[in-house]
């Protein structure tokens, strides 16, 4: 009988470029600028990137724009989750915040912008400057997708 193999790496998809953006703004707010500056036409998807650790539950907002003609996939994604529980103990403080990251190592980031498809150097460099040319942006960099733990949370 034959031995298959399978290999999880096949499926990993590390074609994409990271962008990390750090602003004040909410993701509608966020995605509306990025629609002007930018000129493309993000929308809110049907779904976000939930996740279920230490009995705690994360939802992070999902963003995306396809370009159909280049072959490319844009998505903005969230990476604060915000959550308030209602405490189990009579206290002072009836309720608890709770702050949880899709991607932990990187806490100050507040959103990610993953590019996916073929984008050359250049351009991705203009999209960078032209990020950070909106007021409410505080800064915006690209960020090396191998040197993250936690980037099977970007594959969706």
């Amino acid at each position: 009988m034959p031995v298959y193999e399978l290999n999880i790496d096949e499926f990993s998809n590390d074609n994409y470029t990271l962008i990390g953006i750090h602003t004040i703004l909410n993701e509608y707010k966020l995605a509306y600028l990025l629609n002007q500056y930018l000129h493309v036409k993000f929308n809110r998807t049907n779904y976000d990137l939930d996740f279920v650790q230490r009995n705690s539950e994360s939802s992070f907002a999902v963003y995306e724009y396809t370009n159909t003609k280049l072959c490319q996939k844009w998505f903005l994604i969230s990476n604060v989750y915000k959550s308030t529980r209602k405490a189990t103990s009579i206290g002072l403080f009836e309720h608890s915040d709770s702050i949880s990251h899709l991607i932990p190592e990187k806490k100050k980031v507040d959103f990610f912008l993953k590019l996916e498809g073929v984008f050359e150097y250049e351009s991705v460099v203009k999209t960078i400057e032209k990020i950070n040319q909106i007021p409410q942006i505080i800064t915006s960099y690209q960020l090396e997708v191998n040197s993250l733990k936690s980037k099977d949370f970007l594959i969706f």
